[in-house]
């Protein structure tokens, strides 16, 4: 008995689409649009009426679904094929395999002329058979991705060619059915972008607190913001009389824990990073407890790690807390250290160049720390730990945005 033909729709379809999925070269259904091998050193300030997207412009999201061509640099002055709206312009080349083929669709030309520059492929979607949108997220699929890194050639610079490029099949729905599944990824993605706001946003708030709460003023005692009740000078001593060095070791059995700049002291199996140790090792390793700080190699860059969790870390850090813990509270020194001022007085006691720069413990112990009270301490810290709870829930929900347009691209299309 002969077996039915594998039937070509995706595994996850809207209702009334019943039709199989027709495989087409995405030279059939689009026009090649000419680009212009411009380099930045010929872009002018000097406003020409035209605007110019460059590959490194798409990889950085400067151009993505360009609908504020402002945003774009400008370019000399020439006789260009200008795009137009729907046209959808991609990256060539890039310096990593992840970037390979990223593409920018043109929404709102607004008043300008742009046109597609160095390292660009620019093409025009045939508007009865190919939705620009749909065709947008055609290029972010996985299968198109495999198909670039399996075609793509360079070493320094990875890059696909035009004849590749055009040469990708893949499979198209009824016009219909490409605008309705557009139309949802659209949606998500105006989600994601409305999310990353709200991201941007509390991180504004945030930096904006650290200048405002702490004592940035070296000839200063007080903050430019109080709570109210709070009125008296901070305290000014030298970091040896605040903290403490600690090296206890003998804990074998703990978790190994890695240092990172922006989420602190995290457990090692979820750095990303597969780091080989000798697990004959671990008795030597330090004991690190919730609250304890760690002058890591890039403390220099973003501060002093905070730890909220038990374990392990490798000898050749320097892990310190409180003299006196009832005098302090620790998510106010966390916030401290990762202070731009702060981080900026540790230029002071940093040594070496480049990967070769490490703080001098030592030293820093001879700064000046500024603080308030205790009970003023915990109020900075509070209310700063509410804002990176407030980060943390909107983080999540960007991550699930991100992941639900990933499932959706994996299953509405073949």
């Amino acid at each position: 008995m002969d077996k039915e033909p594998k039937r070509m729709v995706p595994e996850v379809r809207f209702k009334g689409f019943t039709d199989d999925w027709e495989q087409r070269k995405l030279g059939e259904v689009t026009t090649s649009l000419k680009s212009y091998s411009l380099t930045r050193k010929y872009e002018t300030i000097d406003t020409t009426g035209y605007k110019y997207i460059h590959y490194g412009d798409i990889h950085t999201g400067k151009a993505k679904k360009i609908d504020n061509p402002d945003k774009l640099p400008s370019i000399i002055k020439g006789n260009y094929f200008t795009l137009d709206n729907g046209d959808i312009v991609v990256a060539d080349a890039s310096e990593d395999y992840q970037g390979i083929a990223d593409a920018a669709i043109l929404l709102n030309k607004n008043m300008f002329s742009i046109v597609a520059g160095l390292h660009t492929i620019a093409f025009r979607p045939n508007n009865k058979l190919l939705s620009s949108l749909f065709a947008y997220y055609t290029l972010q699929t996985s299968n198109f991705k495999h198909y670039g890194y399996r075609v793509g050639t360079g070493l320094k610079v990875f890059g696909i060619s035009n004849e590749a490029f055009f040469n990708y099949s893949s499979f198209y729905p009824t016009f219909m059915e490409q605008q309705i599944i557009s139309k949802l990824l659209n949606l998500v993605e105006r989600l994601i972008t409305l999310q990353q706001r709200k991201l941007e946003q509390l991180r504004l708030l945030k930096r904006a607190m650290l200048q405002q709460l702490f004592v940035n003023n070296t000839e200063s005692l007080t903050p430019n913001i109080r709570f109210n009740n709070f009125s008296k000078d901070w305290e000014q001593r030298k970091g040896k009389f605040i903290f403490k060095s600690k090296s206890v070791k003998g804990y074998p059995n703990l978790p190994v824990l890695s240092a990172t700049q922006d989420k602190g002291m995290i457990l090692r199996d979820k750095s990303g990073i597969d780091i080989k140790f000798n697990k004959k090792a671990l008795s030597n390793y330090k004991k690190i407890e919730p609250g304890d700080f760690i002058v890591h190699l890039r403390s220099f860059q973003g501060g002093f790690a905070y730890s909220d969790i038990e374990g392990i870390a490798s000898p050749a850090y320097t892990v310190f807390s409180f003299i006196d813990s009832k005098e302090f509270n620790d998510y106010f020194w966390k916030e401290k250290f990762c202070s731009y001022n702060f981080i900026q007085l540790l230029k002071k006691v940093t040594y070496g160049v480049r990967d070769g720069r490490s703080i001098n413990y030592s030293d820093f112990l001879t700064l000046p720390e500024k603080y308030p009270l205790l009970e003023e301490q915990n109020k900075i810290g509070n209310i700063l730990k509410k804002i990176d709870n407030l980060l943390s829930i909107q983080q999540i929900r960007a991550k699930k945005l991100n992941f639900l347009k990933k499932f959706l691209l994996q299953k509405l299309f073949i």
